[in-house]
């Protein structure tokens, strides 16, 4: 008997099964990390071979090529949680707590996690998500969940910062979508062209083309105009918002947005 849940599409999983099972899989499209409940679960692929058991887990580097082997133990079902480190949300986080990318991770592909008391806290704080699907769990609780592991992985081997912020494949990801979710991040050009694959010259040709203006006078143009709609619609503090819009100062702030629409925003509040 097999069973596997999808707690948030695309991202969070829980599956359990009460045979053996081999899985061939085909191509390991995402970073994961296994979280096992009960039961046996072995990674072999061309250069590794990895099992664990009840309360371990294994990080799984992307783009791979392997087979899983699922087995239960001691009569109990196999149970696992897994959950899939995409990259957008990789991303998000190395802009969120300033991670530096950008360096070639060249070390195992996969990874068994030592186990401390905050992932072990981790990993029974997720255990209630997956019991009782019948509840509606919001997807932005989901990711927090997601984003709380990324940080304590890092919190117990920082040497996974390669590992899990190696951007470094040689295709391009869609700049437009990527821009217009993060823009309001206080990071250099370089960094943005640097996560969304690109030199900094071919960022910046790519830029003009999709936005026909140089990336620092959209940064500034798309920020303050959200400061507006901030201000106008949600009737929010400028001292409220100028931080999390990327300006580093509350007069930088103002002065941008008194030369952009003629008044202080503290004057368009009013």
């Amino acid at each position: 008997m097999t069973n596997r849940t999808e707690i948030i599409p695309g991202v969070f999983f829980f599956s359990y099964l009460a045979t053996q099972k081999k899985e061939k899989v085909a191509f390991l499209q995402h970073n994961m990390l296994v979280l096992l409940v009960s039961g046996r679960f072995t990674l072999e692929t061309a250069n590794q071979k990895i099992s664990m058991e009840r309360g371990q887990m294994l990080l799984i580097q992307k783009n791979q090529l392997g087979e899983i082997t699922k087995t239960p133990l001691d009569g109990e079902d196999y149970q696992t949680i897994v959950i899939s480190l995409k990259e957008d949300l990789l991303r998000e986080i190395a802009l969120e707590e300033q991670i530096e990318t950008g360096q070639k991770y060249t070390g195992p592909s996969n990874i068994l996690i030592p186990g401390n008391d905050f992932l072990q806290a981790f990993f029974q704080s997720v255990i209630p998500y997956v019991r009782h699907p019948e509840e509606r769990i919001a997807k932005a609780v989901g990711l927090l969940k997601v984003k709380e592991a990324i940080l304590l992985l890092l919190n117990t081997m920082p040497e996974l910062r390669k590992f899990l912020f190696d951007f470094s494949e040689p295709y391009k990801i869609d700049l437009e979508k990527f821009m217009l979710s993060n823009f309001h991040y206080n990071v250099p050009v370089e960094k943005f062209a640097q996560l969304t694959g690109r030199s900094l010259a071919g960022f910046k040709r790519d830029f003009q083309k999709i936005f026909t203006m140089a990336p620092r006078q959209w940064l500034l143009e798309r920020r303050l105009v959200e400061a507006r709609h901030l201000i106008e619609k949600k009737n929010k503090k400028p001292s409220a918002i100028y931080l999390d819009l990327g300006f580093e100062s509350l007069s930088h702030f103002s002065h941008s947005f008194k030369k952009k629409f003629g008044k202080a925003p503290t004057e368009w509040l009013a």
